[in-house]
């Protein structure tokens, strides 16, 4: 790195070096942070087995807010762990429900595939209103055996899925086959609308790509939103072994400047600080690089259609991994804070989903990638809350 460079991290207290990704990963994380990957094995409780699969759905920041009360026999109660929310960039908690709606989906998959029908109550207690979150049960799982309940062939996916944000294919577009099956596994919870654009729209693609790359620029160039990511911010392996959680840095040279105080997360970097500067010019790249987009729009946006969403978007993105398709969302722009009002109305343009009818719930790019390594998970006892 040139000497400019090295001063403006350590003096502008900037989070990436050159060449890195904020939530990617350039270096293997330790076996211990990834373990939940293998599978849970042997469970005498299968309610345990069942989470084993769930902790692996997809969350913002990759949080895992997830908590599962297991003191009622043959009962899972799902509540959001109110010290794993992201108020800056999501200030309603809407991307959390959402990822409150890939953990019972795939809690729903994983019981089918042990003869077991998972009856969910949504908020049984009562629905959270549209500000914010309570200490109230996201929801109550009752697991029921039956002999007539279908295994779901998604549930052989659940441990090859990833969020991959690395740069695509631009020459090898993603096939009608598989939008298709990304729409059909969208079109089981009502009220939701799957959309799509591929290569052949160049005109589209141009401004999908001008949308997101505003959005990532507003959220690295504003302060507190940049120190939210920075808050859950893993450098280094034994950081993700530690949490097994949050955003994630491998890159060896910062990882060596940490170990010896010259990497500083307390402050902001300056909008113009080259650190900034090369992540959004990577950025743009990978944009370049991205041949399709998609997404879920809703009719109306209270709690249950969030989860809604949440549960759709996990069977889409496990029909796209069927295909060898990788996804990335792309939740800038959606997100409810004063600074994305632009990219916020720009998408909803975009999409033809005005308000207040309707909301973007999803909107994520699609490719072909390299495969990657699975994130972090902090394993099962992490979020069990037992007698």
């Amino acid at each position: 790195m040139h000497r400019r460079n090295f001063i403006r991290l350590v003096g502008g207290g900037v989070v990436i070096a050159a060449g890195t990704t904020l939530a990617g990963c350039s270096r293997a994380y330790p076996p211990e942070a990834i373990a939940a990957w293998n599978g849970p094995g042997t469970e005498a409780d299968a309610r345990r087995w069942i989470l084993g699969y769930a902790i692996l759905a997809p969350h913002s920041h990759n949080l895992q807010s997830w908590q599962a009360d297991l003191r009622t026999p043959g009962e899972i109660t799902l509540r959001c762990d109110p010290t794993r929310l992201l108020p800056e960039t999501d200030p309603f908690s809407r991307q959390i429900m959402m990822s409150h709606g890939t953990f019972l989906e795939l809690l729903d998959i994983a019981a089918r595939e042990r003869g077991l029908r998972a009856d969910i109550e949504l908020f049984p207690e009562g629905e959270y209103g549209p500000e914010r979150i309570d200490g109230r049960p996201v929801a109550r799982i009752r697991l029921v055996p039956d002999a007539g309940v279908a295994k779901d062939p998604l549930f052989a996916q659940i441990l090859a899925r990833r969020t991959n944000r690395e740069a695509y294919d631009l020459q090898r577009p993603v096939p009608a086959a598989a939008w298709q099956a990304m729409s059909a596994a969208a079109a089981g919870q009502p009220a939701l609308h799957f959309g799509q654009v591929g290569a052949d729209a160049a005109p589209l693609i141009a401004r999908h790509r001008a949308i997101a790359a505003e959005a990532w620029r507003i959220e690295l160039t504003t302060p507190r939103t940049i120190m939210e990511s920075f808050e859950v911010l893993r450098v280094g392996p034994a950081e993700v072994a530690q949490h097994r959680d949050g955003l994630t840095l491998m890159d060896p040279m910062v990882v060596a400047m940490a170990r010896v105080g010259l990497f500083d997360r307390s402050q902001a970097p300056a909008p113009d600080d080259f650190a900034v500067t090369s992540q959004i010019e990577d950025f743009n790249a990978k944009l370049a690089s991205t041949p399709g987009f998609l997404w879920i729009v809703s009719d109306g946006n209270d709690r249950r259609t969030q989860v809604a969403a949440g549960r759709a978007y996990a069977r889409v993105q496990l029909a796209a991994t069927v295909h060898g398709v990788a996804m990335q969302p792309l939740q800038q722009a959606l997100q409810e804070y004063p600074e994305q009002a632009g990219p916020y109305a720009a998408i909803r343009a975009l999409l033809g989903a005005p308000p207040p009818a309707q909301t973007v719930q999803m909107w994520a790019r699609v490719g072909y990638a390299p495969p990657v390594q699975p994130a972090p998970r902090r394993g099962v006892d992490a979020i069990v809350v037992a007698g």
